[in-house]
C-alpha cells in the first residue's frame, strides 16, 4: 500500500496488547493455521517476542517451520501492519520473559482468566519485514503530546539538585508536574542486600518512608531484580501489594512493618530501575487508577529520567564522601547554652527503646525505624543524653563504628533523608534539621528516657 516500509519503533503502539494480534503459520505439508496471539512484545528495533502459553497447533508449526506472519493494529487510528518474522528461540527467564509475564497477568486479571493465561515462555522472533496493509484514520484521534519537552524540563529540574534530599524532591516533583502523574514513589536499594526501602512518595497522603519490599515482589521488585522497566496497563492481583501486615511475617515482627503506600485498585503501573554503570540504585514507581495510562513513550521518558537520576546519585554520593574525608573541622561540639527562656510546663519524657538485634527503634512503644537509620537515630539520642549535643555531621556518622555502614555504597545521605521523613510522618517529638552541607541539628520537644535491649 505504501513505498515506505515502517520501522518497528514506528508501530510500537500496535504492540501494547490493546487489540490482540493475529498470527499465521504453516505446517510442514503447507497447511495454514491462523490464530489470535495474546502478546506481541517489542524487544528492540529488530526483534519481537510472542507469548507461549499452550502446546497448540501454532506452537507445533513454529517448531517445524520457523516462519510466521503477524497482523497488528494501531489502537488509536486503526492502521494495520503485517510483520514477517522468523522464530529464533524460547526464553523462560530474564527481562523479556518477566515483562511479558507481568503484562499477561494484567490481561488475564482484566479478562477474568488468571487460571488460564499462564506464560510458559517468551518466543523470540527476528523481524524480517513490515508492510502497511490499511491506512490510518488520522481524523479519529489527535496526536499524543510529545514526551521530549516534558523530559527536557524534568531533566533540567533534576540536574539542579545539589544533594540527595534535593534530588529526591526534584525527581518526584518533575514526575508529578511535568508528566502529570499523580501517584509516584522512589525506593532506594539497601546496600549489600536484595531489598528496597521507600524514601518518599507523592499523592498518597504520606511519604511511606521506611516501607520495604524485596527483589522479585510485585512490579517494583521485578523491575529491581531484572533491571528492566515493568509496565502493566490493566488491574492485576498478582502484581498488587498488601498494604498492611504481609502474609508469612512472623508475629513478633508485625509491629515493625511500615505499610507500602499505593492505590488500593490501580489500573496502570510502571516501575523503572534507577541504574548506572551496572549498579542498581533504586526504582521509580508510578501508578494510576486509569487503565492504559502509560505507554511506550512514558516508559522511555521515565527510564531516561531515572537513568539521569541514578548517575547523579552516584556523583553526589562520591562528592559527599570526598567532603567528609577532607573535612577536618568537626564542628559538632556540645551545643552552646541557649538563652534563658521562661519556664515551660513540664512534658512527659519520650520513651525510646532500641533493639540491638536489628537496630529497630520504638518511640513510646510505637515502631519507628530499623536498620542503619535506626542505628543512626540511636547514636544521636545517646550522644545527646550523655553530652547535651545537638549539632552533628555526616562525617562523624560515616566514621562511627557502632553504626556499621557498609564499606561500599553506604548511602548515608539516603538513610538520613529516610529517617528525617519518617520522623515527620510519625509527627514525632524528635526532628532532624539540616544546618549546612553535611551537617544537621537534632531537635527535641520532650526530654528523653532511653532503654536498650541487647541481642
Amino acid at each position: 500500500m505504501s513505498d515506505h516500509s515502517p520501522a518497528l519503533d514506528e508501530i510500537r503502539a500496535c504492540l501494547e496488547g490493546t487489540i490482540p494480534g493475529v498470527m499465521a503459520t504453516c505446517a510442514d505439508d503447507g497447511t495454514p493455521n491462523v490464530t489470535y496471539v495474546s502478546q506481541v512484545e517489542y524487544v528492540d528495533p529488530k526483534h519481537v517476542a510472542l507469548s507461549f502459553q499452550f502446546f497448540s497447533k501454532t506452537r507445533r508449526n513454529v517448531l517445524a517451520n520457523p516462519v510466521a506472519e503477524l497482523l497488528v493494529v494501531h489502537p488509536q487510528h486503526g492502521a494495520m501492519y503485517r510483520i514477517g518474522a522468523r522464530y529464533l528461540r524460547t526464553e523462560t527467564e530474564g527481562p523479556v520473559f518477566e515483562r511479558m509475564k507481568a503484562k499477561l497477568a494484567g490481561i488475564a486479571s482484566h479478562e477474568g482468566m488468571s487460571a488460564v493465561f499462564r506464560l510458559r515462555g517468551a518466543d523470540l522472533y527476528a523481524v524480517e519485514r513490515i508492510d502497511q496493509v490499511a491506512r490510518p484514520r488520522l481524523d479519529l484521534v489527535p496526536p499524543p503530546p510529545s514526551r521530549l519537552p516534558m523530559l527536557r524540563r524534568a531533566a533540567l529540574r533534576v540536574a539542579e539538585a545539589a544533594d540527595f534530599d534535593g534530588l529526591v524532591e526534584r525527581l518526584l516533583d518533575a514526575v508529578a508536574q511535568e508528566f502529570g502523574i499523580g501517584h509516584a514513589m522512589l525506593l532506594i536499594r539497601e546496600a549489600g542486600s536484595e531489598r528496597l526501602y521507600t524514601v518518599a512518595g507523592r499523592g498518597y497522603g504520606h511519604s511511606g518512608a521506611g516501607a520495604e519490599i524485596a527483589f522479585g515482589d510485585g512490579v517494583i521488585g521485578v523491575a529491581a531484580r531484572m533491571g528492566t522497566p515493568i509496565r502493566i496497563n490493566h488491574a492485576t492481583l498478582e502484581y498488587t501489594y498488601a498494604r498492611t501486615a504481609r502474609a508469612g511475617v512472623a508475629g513478633h515482627l508485625l509491629g515493625r512493618e511500615i505499610p507500602l503506600p499505593g492505590l488500593a485498585e490501580p489500573g496502570s503501573q510502571l516501575a523503572v530501575p534507577l541504574a548506572c554503570a551496572g549498579r542498581l540504585h533504586g526504582v521509580l514507581f508510578v501508578e494510576s487508577p486509569q487503565e492504559l495510562r502509560f505507554d511506550w513513550d512514558d516508559e522511555d521518558a521515565l527510564l531516561a529520567l531515572a537513568t539521569q537520576a541514578a548517575a547523579q546519585m552516584g556523583a553526589l554520593a562520591c562528592a559527599a564522601h570526598a567532603d567528609d574525608t577532607a573535612d577536618t573541622d568537626e564542628a559538632a561540639a556540645p551545643a552552646a547554652p541557649a538563652a534563658a527562656r521562661p519556664a515551660a510546663a513540664p512534658r512527659p519524657p519520650l520513651r525510646v527503646r532500641h533493639y540491638a538485634a536489628d537496630d529497630s527503634v520504638f518511640l513510646d512503644d510505637d515502631y519507628l525505624i530499623k536498620g542503619v537509620a535506626g542505628a543512626v537515630l540511636w547514636k544521636l539520642l545517646r550522644d545527646h543524653a550523655e553530652t547535651g549535643r545537638t549539632e552533628f555531621s555526616n562525617r562523624e556518622l560515616r566514621l562511627a563504628p557502632d553504626i556499621r555502614l557498609p564499606e561500599v555504597g553506604d548511602n548515608l545521605e539516603a538513610r538520613l533523608v529516610l529517617l528525617t521523613r519518617r520522623l515527620v510522618d510519625r509527627e514525632a517529638a524528635v526532628r532532624l534539621e539540616k544546618t549546612g552541607r553535611g551537617r544537621f541539628r537534632l531537635c527535641l520537644q520532650r526530654p528523653l528516657e532511653l532503654s536498650h535491649v541487647p541481642r
